[in-house]
Order: C-alpha cells, then structure tokens, then sequence
C-alpha cells in the first residue's frame, strides 16, 4: 500500500514523520532527495539559474530559493528539471521498501502540485494559514511579507485538506497531536496498542 504524506509549509510533517518512524515506518523524503540531487546537479544548476547560486561547491538552497519564490516562471523551471529526477528516486526506494516488506511512507510536500504520483492513501499534515504563518516567521526569521510569499506560492492548505484521503490536525499541542496520529494509524488498519511517542 502506497500511503503518501503531504502538508503545507510549516504544518508540522517532519514532526508527524519523527513519530511515524518510532512507530516502524521508513519515510522516503522527497525534500531529502530534491537537496541531494541539487548538489548532483550543481553545474545543471548553475546554467539554468545562473553561478552565484553555487556556494562552496553546493547550491545556495536559501539563495535560489528566494529566486523560485518570487518568480513563478523559475520555480517552474526548477520543478520541471527537478520533478521527473525525485519521482525516479522515489520509485527505486518504494520498490526496495517493498521487496523487504516494510512499511514506509512517501512524505511529498508538494503533492497535490505535482503531477506522476500515484497513492492508496494519502495524508494531509493540516495546521490553519495563521499558524504556518507564525511558525514560519518564527522558524525562518522571515518578515511576515516574505513568509506569506511562501505559503502562497503553495496550493492552500484549505484546499488540500479537502483533497486528503486522511487528515492529522496539527494545529495544536504534541498531545493533540499524538492523539490524532493514533486515531490515522487505526483508519490504516494499524495496531495502536504499542503506540511511540
């Protein structure tokens, strides 16, 4: 079974994938991938963007992205290099998860944005606008103009809670949290009797 987990900016999917592994789970991260193949890429990079955003022999991920950002043309072109390169990945990982017979999530942020992804199930990491704002000012330093440049340059998370097979609120508390994440592993035919936090 394929069971996609996907958020929006600061939802708090990295917090839900820490306890999905303390629960058995692999993650197959689609961000850890996408950093990864940037510096495979570099010099790819550098012709597309341009030099400047190749730092010490890596890509300045805080420099491009304040380019992708602001510049829906670029973003697109990024993602139209970058896309089909994380899909074959991706789909290289799920096969050896599966040929071991392990249970793995595939954490894809951007995916109902994207297009080539096939899932059983997938889960939205939901937290209203107002606290993605808060908690992306807060983890990025951002003034609240560049933090919301951000949030908007993704699908809403309104929108993709209502897309989702599945929903973990994170709006709250990790005790909110915990709780919700109990209820999805039940929803997913899991035991939850043995639950880690």
């Amino acid at each position: 079974m394929v069971i996609i987990i996907t958020g929006g900016i600061c939802t708090g999917k990295s917090t839900v994938c820490k306890i999905f592994e303390k629960n058995g789970y692999e993650i197959i991260d689609a961000d850890k991938i996408a950093h990864r193949l940037l510096d495979e890429n570099k010099e790819s990079i550098g012709k597309l963007f341009g030099k400047k955003y190749i730092k010490n022999n890596k890509i300045d991920r805080k420099g491009l992205g304040q380019l992708i950002f602001s510049d829906t043309e670029k973003k697109k072109e990024l993602e139209d290099f970058l896309h089909p390169k994380i899909r074959k990945e991706i789909k290289k990982e799920s096969e050896r998860l599966q040929s071991i017979h392990k249970k793995y999530l595939i954490d894809i942020p951007l995916f109902f944005e994207s297009v080539g992804y096939k899932a059983d199930i997938v889960i939205v990491v939901y937290a209203p606008k107002k606290v993605q704002l808060n908690r992306l000012m807060k983890r990025e330093c951002l003034r609240k103009d560049e933090a919301l440049k951000r949030i908007i340059s993704q699908m809403d998370i309104e929108e993709k809670r209502k897309l989702a097979d599945l929903v973990i609120d994170n709006s709250k508390d990790l005790n909110f949290l915990k709780n919700n994440i109990k209820l999805i592993l039940s929803d997913i035919g899991e035991d939850n009797a043995n639950f880690k936090i």
